[in-house]
């Protein structure tokens, strides 16, 4: 791995803060993609089979780089290694080096004309069925030498895919700001109430969720974003909220609702294709919490991004501006 930030071979070696010499081709070769891969495992042996190489071979690595170093770059626990803050440190410049790569690779080929790569887009479940693919598909309609992969995944993992350098850009809802990213692009995504057509709230306007919690509900996993905002706004008002359904997935829940009376809760852009079918229907909420989430499309800050992903998120910015 080269970056223009490190030494070449030809360069004199950098020197540590207490006076010893380091290599400083350490930072350039193997060693530095398996500490990576470790990083991103949590164990040797896991690392190891994804490089599909011995452990011994990355042990061996990571070994040398403390050595080259002098410092530790993993707390060693029972059940694998934890980077500390050297490693920290460590991790951060090889990620954004590892990235400039990608980026300049991606660029040269832009320019002899290939029009060629891949954006690689970590997203919630929301977004990544029906919104993205429908996005990126119009974008190859112009550009066909782009490539994409959409990955669904929790809004927690999303946030770590993106600033691990493992996303190109993250496709997610939004309570807070999230250290280490930039957001590209926020778009209001209130919490509807969303229930069969002929519910008897399914014909009004808005609701409260003192209204919704008199029916039964079909909730995400406890672990969601969304259920923890729905527990913190019911608990504030003293609501019931216990689920007759529960679910870790979006599509269950709609697909139980519109069969039922029991009502669940969604943003507009995740629930288009069910509302299109007319099976369900989705009412707004006034209450003031069920308005502060944000669409947000996030990269890694500081980070150059490769044209591709770029022109993807004018092309997302483009769409949304155009239904507003």
């Amino acid at each position: 791995m080269a970056s223009s930030s490190w030494p070449s071979s030809g360069q004199a070696a950098r020197r540590a803060a207490n006076g010893r010499t380091v290599n400083a081709r350490v930072l350039q070769e193997v060693g530095l993609r398996y500490f990576l891969e470790v990083a991103y495992a949590g164990s040797i042996t896991e690392a190891a089979a994804r490089l599909d190489v011995a452990p011994s071979a990355v042990s061996r690595q990571i070994g040398r780089l403390e050595r080259e170093l002098d410092t530790l770059l993993f707390e060693r626990r029972a059940r694998g290694m934890v980077l500390n803050a050297a490693g920290e440190l460590l991790a951060a410049h090889a990620r954004r080096a590892w990235l400039d790569i990608e980026r300049v690779t991606e660029d040269i080929l832009a320019l002899r004309g290939l029009r060629a790569g891949l954006v690689r887009v970590a997203a919630t479940e929301g977004y990544a069925y029906e919104f993205l693919p429908t996005l990126a598909a119009e974008f190859q309609a112009r550009c066909p030498g782009i490539r994409f992969s959409i990955d669904m995944l929790a809004q927690s993992e999303v946030v770590r895919r993106v600033r691990e350098g493992q996303a190109d850009i993250g496709v997610t809802v939004s309570l807070a700001s999230e250290r280490g990213l930039n957001v590209e692009l926020r778009h209001p995504s209130p919490v509807l109430a969303v229930m069969a057509a002929g519910h008897p709230l399914a014909a009004r306007r808005h609701v409260s969720l003192a209204e919704v919690t008199a029916h039964p509900l079909a909730l995400p996993a406890p672990s969601s974003t969304l259920r923890q905002l729905l527990d913190i706004s019911c608990s504030r008002q003293s609501l019931p909220c216990e689920a007759v359904f529960t679910s870790g997935q979006l599509y269950p829940l709609v697909n139980y609702v519109a069969r039922t009376d029991a009502v669940t809760f969604c943003g507009e852009l995740a629930l288009r294709q069910h509302l299109g079918s007319g099976a369900v229907v989705a009412v707004a909420l006034r209450d003031r919490e069920m308005n502060e989430r944000h669409f947000e499309v996030q990269t890694l800050a500081g980070r150059h991004l490769p044209e591709a992903a770029r022109a993807f998120i004018d092309h997302l910015r483009a769409a949304l501006a155009h239904e507003d």
